[in-house]
């Protein structure tokens, strides 16, 4: 039985993750955030991901041969209002996972870096779809971070023999993903209207960024599929290869409701530097592994608003 060692595995990606892998067969081991609250239970480590003594002790515990590196702080958005904390968490996180493997000598140990599509930025529309050899054109301290990971990932790979993969994943959505991000936002909200809980207003940033929406949990099968097929040191682009106005997608969240429903702009969702256009091309991911995405977005949508709808 292979085993897995996922950080952050009580996230929106781990939860999701941890799923999938158990029903494939995988002894999963997890990091969880210390609160105050938990501590090492069974399968699960209370780690701060900054913690370097800590997170090679579990590592070594565990003895992995699949370390998937979930936990990072993940808003684009909310990075520019504390762009130390995601500078410091994301960059040291990552550098302690790659140091430990290297440090305990794993080297059969396979570890997933987990970058993301917003280091593309600001592309030409000519760099349209976004492959792998596309230039890096950053517009936020996350997306800065995420550069880091990514090339933190292919230097251990190259120089110190970890076997490290890098994804650069497009926009994951569907249940269990935080409000913060525009989609869950987006069905909080209208769950919250139709319960009578909020007044039917339901409050938006910038429509008019067009995004490539995969669900998440085809991101994870693909997360699984890299990790067995994909070539230590190399890049690949998960995504739907379809982008979407946010207009769009809020117009399909409402046709869900019964609810009369105003939208209305509001100033400080507006992101400064927001990227007009992410649209993915995930044909390197497709030849390495036969990884394509399955699930419509309609059908992700509708399970993000049926989620909110459970909880509020």
């Amino acid at each position: 039985m292979p085993k897995a060692f996922v950080t952050g595995i009580n996230g929106f990606a781990g939860t999701h993750l941890n799923n999938l892998l158990l029903q494939k067969g995988y002894e999963v081991y997890g990091t969880v955030k210390p609160d105050g609250n938990n501590s090492d239970n069974g399968n699960l480590f209370s780690v701060d991901i900054q913690d370097f003594q800590a997170l090679k002790n579990a590592i070594e515990k565990v003895s992995p041969d699949y370390i998937y590196h979930l936990a990072a702080l993940t808003s684009p958005g909310e990075s520019f209002k504390n762009p130390s904390d995601t500078i410091t968490t994301n960059i040291s996180g990552q550098l302690n996972i790659l140091e430990a493997v290297k440090q305990l000598q794993f080297m059969e140990t396979r570890v997933l870096v987990v970058s993301s599509a917003e280091i593309y930025g600001a592309a030409k529309e000519s760099d349209l779809p976004m492959k792998e050899d596309t230039p890096l054109r950053p517009l936020s301290p996350y997306a800065v971070s995420k550069i880091a990971q990514d090339y933190l990932g292919y230097q251990y790979s190259h120089s110190q023999n970890v076997k490290a993969i890098i994804v650069r994943t497009f926009n994951t959505v569907g249940p269990n993903h935080a409000p913060i991000f525009v989609v869950p936002s987006f069905a909080k909200q209208i769950a919250e209207i139709e319960k009578g809980i909020k007044e039917p207003i339901l409050r938006v940033g910038n429509l008019e960024a067009k995004r490539d929406f995969t669900d998440v949990r085809d991101a994870m099968r693909a997360y699984e599929l890299i990790m067995l097929k994909g070539e230590s040191g190399e890049a690949y682009n998960v995504g739907s290869g379809k982008s979407h106005r946010i207009k769009e997608v809020l117009d399909i969240l409402l046709s869900f409701s019964e609810k009369d429903i105003i939208v209305e702009k509001d100033p400080a969702l507006m992101r400064p530097g927001d990227i007009p256009e992410l649209l993915c091309d995930y044909s390197k991911l497709h030849h390495a592994t036969g990884w394509r995405p399955e699930i419509e977005l309609e059908q992700t949508l509708k399970d993000t608003l049926d989620y909110w709808r459970n909880i509020v």
